[in-house]
């Protein structure tokens, strides 16, 4: 029997340190994209990874075997630090994603290739296999990799690298005030303040704040209209997939449309950047944000503003120029939106486009002559009115490709624009109202592919939103008058209780100052169901899955 010495194991084992190999590769095409911006880097996740490829195993069997396992979990490791949707995310949209049709499936696929990254990777990867000969480059790799972590634990002080969830994941400093989580919130005007240092206990506290203030927010209906009100309709224009950016890319900022409303919101935020989840918050405006969770839960009846005007004798009108199906938008909208009536018909209605999925999109001038010839125009109502035209992935009958967004929002403009200018010329009293849904994604970024909207990045709900009054005997002349401040729903709903009485229509003089002045302010806060993005002392912050708060990249 031979006994081995501890001098003897230990030379064994040290031979058995063979190093990462091509995970080498891995870790680097890690760090370019780190340095680029392009990753939400878990550094003690990296780091025990490469620990696990380090560890000296004598057996060649089992090294195989901890290689052919390092795949899977190199894999799931790399998605994780992106910021592509995560398993949650994808689950819960697969249903929808099913229903995509094959040529659009192809088409969001081939957005995610990157030729010039590929590219930068090949570069890499030749450069790796060549300097690999000379240079020890599980050396660097470890070195970086501590170092990062070093930076995790120090905290932003020390940063360098711009895109580590270090820069946030520090404790609050010591004698920092932060707003408290619970009890009365310190606001600044309508939005709780932001004076506590930025990291992710003090965002979180003022989420909580956010959200604590917002549920106490609401614009209070009158019980009964004031003595002598004037009949007036309030048409609400629901537009998918239409945000400042996708205007500023298309060229299309300077569309007479724009310059038609008398009121134009700069500054509005959509607080999300899915159909279904926005359409109920603009048809709960009458009360304050709500957490995304919290839209699927029953809301006070004061918060339905359809429902409020109902009330107070506008009957309901549902208008789409889509059959509603997808994701149960319908079912939304009449269930959690409170607009509780049939959808107006849509027989022999013309085909504009077919969607995402193949159903039928209706020429909007088709939908709105039907709406005029259908819904008197001399009594009180209110219509709820959503449009798909713009949509990512729509396309026209008979072409499988997606339709330039270009050409379909210069249509939808003029047809809006034509629709205001016929209303102009009727007998009607109508408060038209337009608000997109969210933003279509033209133009990418770093955490998003163009057309990606699983995280709602302020580039997708910051979206216009025009108010027209058409009837009135004093018309608003010039420009339109511009509301800059940071607003929301809240502001929707206090324009309609402000007109409710409808005196504005036949006043000889109209206090425009009067009727747009001290409009709620609400806190650019966006929420999906797995992302939550806010602004916080000016700067954009991310938050994934429940995980730290990270800066947007920008």
């Amino acid at each position: 029997m031979t006994n081995k010495t501890p001098s003897s194991s230990f030379s064994s084992y040290w031979k058995a340190w063979r190093g990462p190999g091509v995970w080498n590769f891995y870790f680097l095409v890690k760090f370019g994209l780190l340095w680029a911006g392009y990753l939400n880097f878990h550094e003690l996740k990296n780091l025990a990874f490469l620990v696990f490829l380090l560890l000296p195993i004598t057996s060649d069997r089992l090294h195989r075997i901890r290689q052919w396992v390092a795949i899977p979990i190199g894999f799931g490791l790399f998605w994780h630090d992106t910021w592509l949707p995560g398993p949650e995310s994808i689950l819960s949209q697969g249903s929808q994603v099913a229903g995509f049709s094959a040529d659009y499936i192809l088409d969001l696929v081939t957005r995610f290739i990157n030729w010039d990254m590929v590219g930068a990777v090949f570069v890499l990867f030749v450069g790796w296999l060549f300097l690999s000969q000379w240079i020890r480059v599980t050396v660097f790799v470890v070195l970086a990799m501590v170092w990062l972590n070093v930076l995790n634990i120090a905290g932003p002080a020390i940063s360098l690298l711009p895109a580590t969830a270090a820069n946030t994941a520090t404790a609050p400093a010591a004698g920092s005030a932060s707003a408290p989580a619970s009890g009365a919130p310190v606001l600044s005007g309508d939005i709780p303040v932001q004076t506590a240092p930025a990291n992710s206990a003090n965002i979180n506290d003022w989420l909580n704040t956010f959200y604590s203030s917002e549920a106490k927010r609401k614009t209070p209906f009158p019980e009964s209209l004031p003595e002598g009100s004037e009949p007036f309709q309030v048409l609400v224009i629901n537009i998918c997939s239409l945000a400042w950016t996708d205007i500023e890319e298309t060229g299309l900022a300077s569309h007479p449309l724009w310059s038609h409303f008398d009121i134009l919101f700069k500054n509005f935020n959509s607080a999300t950047s899915y159909s279904g989840p926005a359409a109920i918050r603009l048809l709960r405006a009458s009360c304050g944000q709500s957490s995304h969770k919290n839209l699927y839960q029953p809301a006070g009846e004061q918060c339905y503003l359809f429902d409020n005007l109902a009330k107070l004798g506008f009957p309901m009108h549902l208008m789409l120029d889509h059959n509603g199906q997808f994701g149960d938008f319908l079912k939304e909208v009449q269930e959690n939106g409170g607009v509780s009536v049939p959808l107006m018909d849509q027989s022999k209605l013309p085909v504009n486009l077919l969607s995402f999925d193949n159903s039928p999109i209706y020429d909007d001038t088709a939908v709105l002559e039907r709406w005029m010839n259908t819904v008197p125009g001399n009594e009180r109502n209110a219509t709820f009115f959503n449009l798909l035209p713009l949509h990512d992935g729509n396309h026209y009958p008979g072409n499988s490709k997606t339709a330039d967004y270009k050409l379909r929002a210069q249509k939808l403009f003029d047809e809006l624009d034509a629709f205001l200018t016929q209303l102009e010329k009727s007998n009607r009293r109508v408060m038209v109202v337009v608000v997109p849904e969210h933003g279509a994604a033209l133009k990418g970024d770093k955490m998003q592919v163009s057309g990606l909207r699983d995280i709602p990045s302020p580039s997708i709900t910051h979206v216009p939103v025009g108010v027209k009054f058409i009837g009135m005997k004093d018309p608003h002349q010039g420009a339109p008058i511009e509301i800059n401040s940071p607003s929301s729903y809240l502001a929707i709903s206090e324009l309609v209780v402000r007109s409710l009485g409808g005196k504005n229509f036949v006043a000889d003089h109209v206090d425009w100052n009067a009727l747009t002045s001290g409009l709620p302010q609400t806190a650019p806060v966006s929420e999906n169901a797995n992302a939550v993005v806010v602004e916080y002392q000016n700067k954009p912050w991310v938050r994934l899955n429940s995980g730290d708060w990270v800066p947007y990249p920008q």
